[in-house]
């Protein structure tokens, strides 16, 4: 197939957005319909203990009172203390993906798993895009060889990364002209753009809430304060999502009303050593689950390393899909899978059929001997784990194995 030159109708792929907000809306105002649960939709801070005085968006004032409260009240993009950046007005993720046109040049201040998201997506809609990353690497908690990886991808995608670079300060405003200073170890430089994206972290919605008046605690960075039942130092009292430090993806604070759910019918369950599995949603997905192998060495776990470029798998024979690797991370002493991470197609899938057979503790054999569908990505786990190091200190394997039918 030939095609001609290709732009992108921005218009187009923010009412694509919005129509699928809408629907995930249209879906929860269902919920509480059918349940009869009163929605009010307001301001609300605490003014006593489990007592809300609620400001209505349509005008007014409500005082609710409870014999038992929840609160998910979620977290916000930080905008970091750098002169001028916020004066910039410039973008989160929220705005991001409310642009009705298209950047010449994004500069995106943080290499996270939002920032490349939404770096990737930007420069394959065709602005120049350039990542600013305060660190050494990006995705600071991945194992080094993981961020390599990603990076390399997006590199020879035409994303430009500066690392252990500060922004020192921002001139200009977003949507118009932007120039950042940064310092780099090769020196200060300018970077001129049209926009740019703050991608630098979040901070928890816990602030000016009343907290302190309905004796709710928080910790040292501002979360509120809970145990691994997620009560917080008041009686009778939950707090669920990011707001209770919990880790910040949708699936944990879905978990995290289970948990609560199920103690108040008179279960025990408790965030106490969850098996959290996470996806970034670029091209190809980065997914992981369990330990990683820095998080092995940190703790000082001795544990076998295998890892298979995903080239290897068969399925991409067919798909073209070859970047990324997968590695599998196995207890030296036993045979238990401790970790699992994946960058290539269809990754997320893959990486919950290991979830699974860690949370069944499974030998990692059960799962290399298991007659897997051909041809699929989840096929490349019996190669992987058959090239498995034998228990001896110290193993891994780096080598992708040769393709057999």
């Amino acid at each position: 197939m030939v095609t001609g030159p290709v732009t992108t109708d921005m218009a187009s792929v923010v009412k694509r957005k919005r129509d699928m907000v809408n629907r995930e809306i249209a879906a929860h105002l269902h919920n509480y319909k059918t349940t009869g649960a009163e929605l009010i939709m307001g301001n609300g801070r605490f003014v006593a203990p489990k007592t809300l005085e609620v400001h209505l968006n349509d005008g007014g004032t409500r005082v609710l009172a409870g014999a038992q409260v929840f609160i998910n009240v979620g977290s916000h993009a930080a905008i970091p203390a750098v002169p001028g950046l916020e004066a910039a007005r410039p973008l989160t993720h929220i705005e991001a993906l409310e642009l009705d046109y298209l950047p010449a040049y994004l500069i995106v201040l943080g290499a996270g798993y939002v920032g490349l998201e939404l770096a990737q997506a930007y420069r394959r809609f065709g602005s120049r895009v350039t990542v600013v990353e305060p660190g050494a690497q990006p995705m600071s908690r991945e194992d080094p060889d993981v961020a390599a990886e990603i990076q390399r991808i997006l590199t020879d995608e035409g994303i430009q990364f500066l690392s252990e670079a500060e922004a020192r300060n921002v001139h200009g405003r977003s949507g118009d002209s932007v120039r950042v200073t940064v310092r780099t170890p090769s020196g200060e430089q300018d970077i001129e753009g049209s926009d740019i994206l703050v991608a630098a972290g979040r901070i928890p919605n816990t602030q000016e809430i009343g907290l302190d008046k309905a004796g709710i605690a928080l910790d040292a960075r501002g979360y509120i304060r809970v145990n691994d039942r997620l009560e917080t130092t008041a009686p009778d009292v939950w707090a669920m999502g990011d707001c209770a430090g919990s880790p910040q993806f949708t699936h944990v604070a879905g978990d995290d009303f289970r948990i609560v759910r199920d103690n108040l019918a008179g279960g025990r369950r408790s965030t106490h050593n969850r098996l959290v599995p996470y996806c970034m949603f670029t091209d190809p997905q980065l997914a992981h689950v369990g330990l990683s192998e820095r998080d092995a060495q940190r703790a000082g776990i001795p544990v076998r390393v295998a890892k298979l470029l995903t080239s290897a798998i068969l399925r991409t024979e067919a798909t073209d899909e070859t970047q990324g690797f997968m590695k599998a991370i196995v207890a030296r002493d036993d045979d238990r899978i401790l970790g699992f991470t994946m960058i290539g197609a269809e990754a997320g899938e893959v990486m919950a059929a290991v979830q699974t057979a860690i949370l069944a503790k499974l030998p990692y054999q059960a799962l290399r001997d298991a007659i897997l569908a051909h041809p699929t990505m989840a096929e490349g786990l019996g190669s992987l784990l058959e090239n498995l190091p034998s228990r001896s200190p110290s193993a891994r394997v780096d080598q992708p194995l040769a393709a057999t039918a």
